[in-house]
């Protein structure tokens, strides 16, 4: 990590101004933008993506997928999904339930011709809270057919119902290959760090898998040959991987991931490496505030690229492409959960030179995405432990002037 990324992670800088309706412009360093609201009533919205006929589809927690179609949500969610299982209904002190149900979809590249789209779930099972599954499917008239199982993790949960932790992002890298994260499942931060089952690589608990698009295996993973290792690891040592995100110019991966208190790290995904947790980090224990870590660097565990301390709660990530707002261009956003903020940051090559906070007071921003507009939109989802409501909206950001 760069000596002006830690500068730059602990410097908020001043606070811009808070959103007091859908309408009101916010003045940012390079555009003054319009907060809008695309639609509403959707229930912990955690995912987003556009088809090429210019609808919205997003993923809800408890296990529906909408539509929202010429500005309006329909009524009724798409048919055919999978049994999710969405825990935690009115069970506001199950911390474990919190983010169980359907959370990420992306459509296959070539969506227009093949109508195949991905969706990553909390599927039921015998192990402790079900597991984390990825399914393709064919989407057409507003239907999910022909589903089939392309990866069920071996990522188990610790025995109790603090079992959260569910990672879940997808991102398909335009090159055949699919990316899953899997988090931790919050195994416990003490004792043997260098035995945590995110430091394990028999099991999935705390990694990023790459397959195929079709659910092979790559021949040239990382730990293709070692019988004692899960083939579809590409990497591991990680909390709660919660954004990801492929460079548009060089192909890299681009991860974020949840710290304890303090310590979200922002990192570059690369074949076979170890990102260090719980052995290395830069958060400490919730409510005592003791140290987890030895330290914030080990022997062959790789440094972030970027930290935020305190944590934002970071979600969703994407690099802005568009023309709407042309001074971001080739710049991150990342959005905010316990934060409610949405970041910019600006890079070169590898590093961040440059962060700026554009919105606070959005609520609670789980995903990000650049329409085919290239406005970008938002997805708010609601309180930390509600999984059924209150229903929140999509919002948008457009242009309101250049500075």
């Amino acid at each position: 990590m760069t000596s002006a990324a830690l500068a730059l992670g602990g410097c908020a800088g001043p606070a811009p101004p808070t959103i007091e309706d859908d309408s009101d412009v916010v003045r940012t360093a390079y555009h003054d933008v319009r907060v809008t609201q695309v639609a509403d009533g959707l229930v912990r919205p955690f995912s987003m993506a556009f088809t090429p006929a210019g609808d919205l589809l997003v993923t809800e927690r408890p296990g529906r997928l909408r539509i929202i179609r010429n500005g309006a949500l329909l009524p009724d969610s798409v048919a055919g999904l999978p049994d999710v299982l969405a825990l935690g209904r009115g069970a506001r002190s199950m911390a474990g339930f919190e983010q169980a149900g359907l959370r990420d979809v992306v459509l296959h590249p070539d969506f227009a011709e093949n109508r195949l789209l991905y969706l990553s779930y909390t599927k039921p099972g015998t192990d402790s809270l079900g597991n984390l599954a990825v399914v393709r499917g064919r989407f057409e008239n507003d239907r999910l057919s022909d589903l089939e199982e392309l990866f069920h993790a071996e990522a188990f949960g610790n025995g109790s119902e603090r079992s959260s932790m569910w990672g879940g992002r997808l991102a398909l890298d335009g090159k055949g290959y699919l990316f899953i994260t899997l988090g931790d499942r919050q195994w416990p931060s003490a004792g043997d760090l260098e035995a945590h089952p995110a430091q394990d690589l028999s099991n999935h608990n705390g990694t990023t898998v790459r397959i195929h698009e079709d659910g092979r295996i790559p021949e040239d993973n990382p730990f293709i040959g070692r019988p004692d290792v899960r083939p579809e690891i590409w990497t591991h040592g990680h909390r709660n991987a919660q954004g990801m995100a492929v460079h548009p110019e060089t192909g890299d991966v681009w991860q974020n991931e949840h710290g304890p208190q303090g310590g979200d790290e922002l990192n570059v995904i690369r074949a076979g490496l170890n990102y260090g947790w719980p052995v290395v980090g830069y958060g400490v224990n919730y409510r005592s505030g003791l140290a987890i870590h030895a330290g914030t660097l080990g022997e062959g565990m790789e440094p972030p690229v970027h930290v935020w301390v305190p944590s934002i709660g970071i979600s969703g990530m994407l690099f802005y492409t568009g023309d709407a707002f042309p001074e971001w261009k080739g710049d991150m956003l990342v959005g905010g959960l316990s934060g409610e903020v949405l970041v910019r940051l600006r890079l070169e090559g590898g590093d961040v030179v440059g962060e700026e906070t554009l919105l606070r007071g959005t609520g609670r921003i789980r995903d990000i995405r650049q329409g085919p507009d290239g406005l970008i939109y938002l997805a708010v989802d609601g309180n930390a432990r509600d999984v059924d409501g209150p229903p929140t909206p999509i919002l948008r950001l457009e242009p309101a002037g250049r500075r």
